[in-house]
């Protein structure tokens, strides 16, 4: 399944009476409850385990009249494997949330419909179909019926139509060329894209479906892509904010990559399409840029269209432009042409004349605004903090906000001050038990005079009379700032809490620092970058409270190919590596990798254009190339299906430690992708973790 479905693939499948009211009575055999332990509370110490307990805020939305705010957390339980979301409403003031479904199902995607009720996404009866209730929870009732259920779904302004998602079956499987075979395994490709990302292909494409309400109910649409091979909203990720109604809801716009097989592998060329219900033409209204276009957004009145635009075909981290469309003149606007810095998640005022949006700066994600008149440029939020996500209604701001000590929570934005007030606690019971480090900021001087930001993350209870050790944090990407973000994997609190310093530098090649900083890693990749990590390392293990005999070095993907790279090359600084599917062999990587069109920006070219001197210099510095220097002890992380840096990336590294005889584990996860994301791997993933650093650097 896709979109929405790859979030929840840990979901789970209960059947129910038909009564929409009240659910058979059902032995819920999962905890959810996000309660620690009396050894949990007794240690006051952030653990994997206790990770998993966090509930994790999905979308928030504000109401038409900005009184309350609806919202979705999901849980897991470790134990089971099992998942559950339940959706909430709150006052935007504040006050006590009203749960308003309970822990059993999977109940995500709340929004607010034009009649202020609320639809949700739930799987009450298998498949999700979306459903709707009152504000307070009663009248609950299905709202869709889609034969196999829907992957995202949005309701046109005046609530007389939807359109939904949904995966169409186009192409012929192995099986069914050979009926006469039916216990044949195979795959045969004759193009490229058969798998990405996490997936290999299913034979089927997301396409959107418009649908009418009539009585309530929505049954089967019409297919507006039929016998399309493409997918809308775009692969792997499928984000239904990449499709919007018109005001009207007569107009959808909609973001989808018209290529297929090698053509879309080498390209980034994705349009922005407009779809006439009425008299169901469609109409690119981007085909004159060869980057990426997405994400539309129509002005209250119809008449204007805002959209993010890369301008450099084949290059994904190119600058995040917002372009704005009159859809009468056909004139086009760049509004932040002469700004230097990305604009992303567009929402109009009522009056059409400004536009709210987020942008990084300095390693944060803030809230801006934009005057289309005159292209100036407010600031709204300030702070140490990472904003995920934002919502408007009546002159009120809400946002999902995180730091490296708190997972996303809901804060009330003042838009004069600029001051947020907290209204969720989702997870205070945590916080309330246990210590947590804290985070500073630290200006660093590059070896060619920049100055950089390297975020430093210090343990609970730190003692400035101790030693400790340290970790340089490399990032991945490789384009994606080192922000305040809260993960669940790679989570710095937790590693703080392991007693260990972290040295996280938002070395050359991460965004929030100006298109220049950002563009210069591409075909570099063993260059400047690297150099700003030893800075970073460097100018800190001079710090008396860091012992600089026990440094470690740890990262994944770009990050990966970093801790190779170092090991080649580091010059005795490191005890330990740790590498989570990193690129080691940058001429395997680069014919095995599903999205060409990154591997021909960023290392610029194929390992066979021996004239290409750029492309030549960039596999000239891929890490196996110095696997003779490595002489640190490393461990080697990787999952099976991940096709963005294949599992084989790793094996050749593991293999080549091993027959040097140098100290080196291989933690292999068959079922697991570019990422850990199941309940106990990914416990597992961090014993393994601290137990290697632990081994080596304690």
């Amino acid at each position: 399944m896709k979109n929405l479905f790859l979030l929840v693939l840990l979901g789970f499948m209960v059947l129910v009476s038909c009564n929409t009211e009240k659910t058979t009575e059902l032995e819920v055999v999962s905890d959810f409850s996000g309660e620690l332990t009396e050894k949990e509370i007794k240690d006051a110490k952030l653990t994997p385990e206790i990770l998993w307990k966090f509930g994790r805020l999905g979308n928030a939305e504000l109401s038409p009249d900005g009184e309350f705010i609806v919202y979705s957390v999901s849980r897991y339980d470790a134990k089971t494997l099992k998942k559950t979301s339940n959706v909430y409403v709150i006052p935007a003031k504040g006050g006590e949330p009203n749960l308003l479904t309970e822990d059993r199902f999977m109940d995500v995607s709340p929004t607010w419909m034009p009649d202020g009720r609320i639809a949700f996404l739930s799987n009450r009866y298998g498949d999700y179909q979306v459903w709707v209730m009152n504000y307070d929870g009663s009248a609950r009732m299905p709202f869709s019926e889609i034969e196999g259920g829907v992957n995202a779904f949005r309701i046109s302004p005046d609530g007389s139509k939807m359109f939904y998602l949904k995966d169409v079956k186009l192409e012929t499987t192995v099986l069914e060329k050979h009926a006469d075979l039916p216990e044949a395994n195979a795959r045969v490709m004759d193009d490229l894209m058969y798998r990405h990302w996490n997936d290999w292909t299913d034979y089927k494409f997301s396409h959107i479906f418009v649908a009418e309400v009539i009585d309530s109910k929505v049954k089967e649409g019409v297919d507006i892509m039929e016998g399309e091979k493409w997918d809308a909203p775009l692969s792997p990720y499928f984000d239904e904010s990449e499709i919007s109604w018109s005001p009207s809801g007569k107009t959808i716009a909609y973001t989808c990559k018209k290529l297929y097989g090698r053509k879309y592998a080498v390209s980034t060329n994705s349009d922005i399409y407009l779809y006439d219900i009425e008299t169901k033409e469609t109409k690119n209204i981007t085909k004159d840029n060869k980057g990426y276009d997405k994400y539309p957004v129509f002005s209250p009145d119809g008449n204007k269209i805002a959209w993010m635009s890369m301008e450099t075909p084949g290059y994904e981290a190119d600058k995040e432009r917002l372009m704005v469309l009159d859809l009468a003149s056909g004139k086009k606007h760049y509004l932040n042409e002469s700004w230097d810095q990305n604009a992303y998640d567009y929402v109009w005022n009522s009056d059409g004349k400004v536009i709210y949006f987020m942008s990084g700066i300095k390693a944060t994600s803030q809230i801006y605004k934009v005057t289309i008149a005159s292209k100036e440029f407010t600031q709204i939020t300030k702070g140490q903090h990472d904003y995920q996500g934002f919502s408007m209604a009546s002159g009120n701001i809400i946002g999902s906000k995180t730091t490296h000590q708190m997972a996303a929570e809901i804060f009330v934005i003042n838009e004069a001050s600029g001051k947020d007030t907290q209204v969720t606690f989702i997870n205070k019971n945590i916080y309330d038990s246990i210590n947590l480090g804290h985070t500073e900021e630290r200006w660093i001087k590059t070896t060619d005079g920049k100055d950089m930001l390297v975020w430093v993350i210090y343990p609970p209870n730190f003692d400035a009379n101790k030693k400790y050790p340290a970790l340089l944090y490399c990032q991945g990407g490789p384009q994606s700032a080192v922000s305040q973000f809260f993960s669940y994997r790679w989570n710095f609190a937790i590693m703080a809490a392991n007693d260990y310093i972290i040295v996280a530098p938002n070395r050359r090649g991460l965004p929030s620092f100006g298109r220049e900083w950002n563009a210069q890693i591409s075909t570099d990749y063993a260059g400047q970058n690297i150099k700003d990590y030893l800075s970073a390392i460097d100018a800190l293990k001079t710090e008396p409270f860091i012992d600089e005999n026990k440094l470690g070095c740890v990262g994944a993907s770009y990050g990966g190919y970093s801790t190779f790279y170092l090991a080649g090359h580091h010059e005795k600084r490191f005890k330990a590596f740790i590498s989570h599917c990193g690129m080691y062999n940058l001429e395997s990587f680069a014919v095995a990798t599903e999205e060409t069109f990154f591997v021909n920006h960023d290392m610029g070219g194929m390992p066979w254009e021996v004239d290409n001197e750029v492309a030549q210099k960039s596999y000239a510095n891929s890490p196996h190339k110095f696997v003779q220097n490595w002489d640190t002890p490393i461990l080697i992380i990787t999952g099976g299906k991940d096709f963005r840096i294949p599992y084989t990336e790793s094996l050749q590294a593991f293999n080549a430690a091993q027959l040097q005889g140098i100290p080196s584990k291989l933690l292999y996860f068959p079922e697991e992708t570019h990422f850990v994301s199941q309940p106990q791997n990914a416990i597992l993933w961090q014993r393994e973790f601290f137990d290697w650093l632990d081994k080596y650097l304690k």
